[in-house]
Protein backbone atom coordinates (compact mmCIF):
# COMPACT_ATOMS: atom_id res chain seq x y z
CA UNK A 1 0.00 0.00 0.00
CA UNK A 2 1.25 3.18 -0.92
CA UNK A 3 1.52 6.35 1.13
CA UNK A 4 -1.14 7.79 -0.41
CA UNK A 5 -3.36 5.12 -0.24
CA UNK A 6 -2.44 4.66 3.79
CA UNK A 7 -3.45 8.23 4.23
CA UNK A 8 -6.94 8.16 2.22
CA UNK A 9 -7.71 5.07 3.96
CA UNK A 10 -6.70 6.54 7.41
CA UNK A 11 -8.88 9.84 6.65
CA UNK A 12 -12.08 7.98 5.24
CA UNK A 13 -12.01 5.98 8.56
CA UNK A 14 -11.61 9.28 10.51
CA UNK A 15 -14.25 10.85 8.65
CA UNK A 16 -16.70 7.86 8.75
CA UNK A 17 -15.94 7.92 12.63
CA UNK A 18 -17.09 11.22 13.08
CA UNK A 19 -20.20 11.36 10.70
CA UNK A 20 -21.43 8.18 13.08
CA UNK A 21 -20.56 10.47 15.92
CA UNK A 22 -21.80 13.29 14.33
CA UNK A 23 -25.54 11.96 13.23
CA UNK A 24 -25.73 10.50 16.71
CA UNK A 25 -25.27 7.16 15.09
CA UNK A 26 -23.47 6.29 18.08
CA UNK A 27 -25.15 7.11 21.28
CA UNK A 28 -22.91 9.24 23.52
CA UNK A 29 -23.82 11.69 26.48
CA UNK A 30 -26.06 14.64 25.59
CA UNK A 31 -23.39 17.59 26.91
CA UNK A 32 -20.51 15.94 24.81
CA UNK A 33 -22.91 15.32 21.59
CA UNK A 34 -23.88 19.35 22.36
CA UNK A 35 -20.94 21.00 23.17
CA UNK A 36 -17.50 18.89 22.13
CA UNK A 37 -18.81 17.16 18.76
CA UNK A 38 -19.53 19.78 16.42
CA UNK A 39 -16.25 21.86 16.89
CA UNK A 40 -13.78 18.47 16.41
CA UNK A 41 -12.82 19.07 12.87
CA UNK A 42 -11.95 22.41 14.08
CA UNK A 43 -10.02 21.38 16.70
CA UNK A 44 -8.54 19.29 14.66
CA UNK A 45 -7.44 21.54 12.15
CA UNK A 46 -5.90 23.90 15.08
CA UNK A 47 -4.15 21.03 16.40
CA UNK A 48 -2.80 19.98 12.94
CA UNK A 49 -1.37 23.88 11.76
CA UNK A 50 0.00 24.29 15.32
CA UNK A 51 1.82 20.74 14.92
CA UNK A 52 2.66 21.89 11.51
CA UNK A 53 4.46 25.17 12.64
CA UNK A 54 6.65 23.48 15.31
CA UNK A 55 7.88 20.98 12.94
CA UNK A 56 8.78 24.10 10.85
CA UNK A 57 10.38 26.40 13.52
CA UNK A 58 12.01 23.01 14.96
CA UNK A 59 13.41 22.62 11.78
CA UNK A 60 14.23 26.25 11.15
CA UNK A 61 16.30 26.25 14.92
CA UNK A 62 18.40 23.45 14.28
CA UNK A 63 19.18 24.11 10.71
CA UNK A 64 22.84 24.88 11.87
CA UNK A 65 22.73 21.39 13.67
CA UNK A 66 23.12 20.09 10.61
CA UNK A 67 26.60 20.93 9.14
CA UNK A 68 26.29 18.52 6.10
CA UNK A 69 23.40 19.48 4.75
CA UNK A 70 24.57 23.44 5.51
CA UNK A 71 27.76 22.91 3.37
CA UNK A 72 25.76 21.56 0.93
CA UNK A 73 23.59 24.33 0.63
CA UNK A 74 26.16 26.43 0.10
CA UNK A 75 27.92 25.06 -2.15
CA UNK A 76 24.69 24.85 -4.63
CA UNK A 77 24.45 28.64 -3.57
CA UNK A 78 27.49 29.32 -5.06
CA UNK A 79 26.98 26.95 -8.25
CA UNK A 80 23.99 28.62 -8.62
CA UNK A 81 25.73 32.16 -8.11
CA UNK A 82 28.50 31.15 -10.65
CA UNK A 83 26.14 30.16 -13.19
CA UNK A 84 24.05 33.28 -13.06
CA UNK A 85 27.55 34.79 -13.47
CA UNK A 86 28.06 33.32 -16.72
CA UNK A 87 24.83 33.94 -17.77
CA UNK A 88 25.36 37.76 -17.50
CA UNK A 89 23.61 38.30 -14.17
CA UNK A 90 24.60 40.34 -11.37
CA UNK A 91 23.84 38.62 -8.07
CA UNK A 92 26.17 40.65 -5.75
CA UNK A 93 28.62 39.50 -3.45
CA UNK A 94 29.01 36.79 -1.00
Amino acid sequence: MTRAQQTISVALLLTSLYLAVFMEVVPLPEKIQDDIVPVLPFWALISFGSYLLFKLGLGVFTFNDVPDAHKELMAQIKEARADLQAKGVDVGSD
